[in-house]
């Protein structure tokens, strides 16, 4: 077979409902096993570990988005994600000491050099954003919109030719009846592909929690921290600049982290409303919910291992290959991962970690690694002190998550003190986030000076200085000055594009 049949054979037989009820018994029996080593405590480490994904696009010296060559990855050593233009670096995880987290800022650091060189070798330069706004040369709805039939699987031309994400594609559009729609403020997309899904980026850090008893206490209090964290990181406020007619109330009206809808809404197509694969999770009762919620979770594009190993899973997790693809596809905006390989343990060791999904690549290295410590150390920092934050409702979380998506800097955000007492005072809680943060810092053995100078990007930004909020009140000065709503967008994305990926932390611009 040529790729192009092999392709089309793999994504019909993610089809077959033979291969589907192999697939979901696979996953029930590897939970199982699962199940039983969370209360042996077989995936109890007795540390605290970090990590990070960054996911991030390129450009080509005009600003437009670009194909990436493959030749950039194979030099660069990033991964590969759903649209062409887009790669992902990720730093290993460490130790959650003062070493660890230095070694965290070197590593993200080292990796984003190696993606620029590898692309400037491709006359391509890459772009830390959370989405794309100035369109490939084929304009916006060609690029997303170019998809053909090949023996009844669509194949989106620009996206990446993998069978996970072909499948993937095929069954959510048989779902929603074959038509993808993005309806948000100023623009309606429509197409055959889930493709419009990549036109956002996150940044993903994660927490190795020690024992499996206490990773429900975590992954509770994280929920309660996604409002008032994403306030403080919105990035995303517009579509491309040609999706839009010459409105200029879009300014006002589009959210400031549009990231979240054109996720929730291209790959939860056809799914109920609140439902889907991509929403704000429930707390948990216990760490074995989390293996529960995966086998619950409804199947999409099934693939059987059949002996193939992901090279990059550790030794446990590559005796659950169908669990692991399930779970590839478990979208909460936090989620637990089963069976990471600990820092420094034998080979076979496993683990439980926290991957805190709900925030935007962010302008710069130094303002990722400002976000990735603050996550870990806010939650490492309220389950030390017992802190009652997990006492807010449930309902009252999401609701404050989906308003700082909408709102940015200006989210009602709500919290519960240490003292036990609800606020919505943003001065108080911010003041809450960074004493927590720090107090998991310092418990983490570092230094009163480190944790302020990590902190300092992030924790100058509680008087409004986000990056949606610089995007929004560019795009507005533009429009003052007689350019069209495209123009001003266009625009400001270049003036963006040229301060991105430096030395100099956003709030400096």
């Amino acid at each position: 077979m040529d790729a192009d049949a092999d392709l089309v054979a793999a994504v019909q037989r993610s089809t077959d409902p033979e291969v589907r009820a192999a697939f979901d018994r696979r996953v029930r029996d590897q939970a199982e096993r699962i199940r039983a080593d969370i209360r042996s405590g077989r995936l109890d480490t007795g540390e605290f570990a970090v990590g990070l994904e960054l996911e991030a696009y390129a450009v080509d010296d005009a600003c437009r988005l670009a194909r990436i060559p493959e030749a950039v990855f194979d030099r660069a050593g990033c991964g590969k994600e759903l649209g062409v233009h887009d790669f992902e670096v990720n730093s290993a995880a460490t130790p959650f000491d003062a070493a660890g987290v230095a070694e965290q800022a070197d590593r993200i650091r080292e990796s984003v050099d190696a993606a620029t060189e590898a692309l400037r070798a491709a006359d391509l330069a890459p772009v830390l954003d959370a989405m794309w706004t100035v369109p490939p040369a084929e304009g916006t709805d060609a690029y997303l919109g170019t998809v053909e039939e090949r023996n009844g699987v669509v194949v989106a031309a620009n996206m990446r030719h993998h069978p996970r994400y072909v499948a993937l594609d095929n069954e959510i559009l048989e779902r929603s009846g074959g038509t993808i729609t993005l309806d948000v403020p100023g623009a309606t997309l429509e197409h055959r592909t889930i493709l419009m899904e990549s036109l956002a980026t996150s940044i993903q850090p994660h927490l190795q929690v020690p024992d499996a008893d206490s990773f429900p206490r975590y992954f509770n209090a994280a929920l309660r921290t996604m409002g008032p964290v994403l306030s403080l990181s919105s990035n995303s406020p517009f579509l491309p600049a040609d999706c839009y007619d010459d409105d200029p109330g879009v300014v006002e009206a589009t959210p400031h982290e549009l990231r979240v809808p054109v996720f929730e809404r291209s790959i939860n197509a056809g799914a109920p409303r609140g439902e889907g694969k991509v929403r704000f999770p429930a707390d948990l009762q216990r760490a074995t919910d989390v293996v529960d919620r995966v086998v619950a979770d409804e199947t999409y594009a099934p693939v059987l291992a059949d002996g193939e190993a992901d090279p990059d899973a550790s030794p446990y997790r590559a005796t659950l290959p169908e669990y692991d693809h399930k779970r590839g596809v478990h979208w909460r905006w936090v989620r637990g991962v089963v069976g990471g390989q600990p820092v420094g343990s034998e080979r076979d060791g496993a683990s439980l970690r926290i991957e805190y999904r709900p925030l935007p690549t962010q302008p710069t290295v130094r303002d990722t690694v400002a976000l990735q410590v603050l996550v870990v150390g806010l939650l490492r920092g309220l389950v030390a002190a017992d802190h009652p934050l997990t006492d807010l409702p449930w309902e009252a979380a999401r609701d404050c998550f989906y308003d700082a998506v909408d709102a940015g800097p200006d989210a009602d955000l709500v919290w519960v003190t240490a003292a036990g007492d609800r606020t919505d005072d943003p001065d108080v809680v911010y003041d809450e986030v960074f004493e927590y943060a720090r107090r998991g810092l310092r418990d983490a053995g570092l230094a009163a000076d480190a944790i302020d100078g990590y902190l300092d990007p992030v924790e100058r930004r509680r008087d409004g200085t986000v990056p949606s909020a610089w995007k929004k009140a560019r795009v507005r000065e533009s429009v003052a000055d007689g350019a069209t709503l495209s123009e001003a967008i266009s625009e400001m994305q270049r003036a963006y594009v040229e301060r991105a990926g430096g030395e100099t932390a956003f709030v400096d611009w």
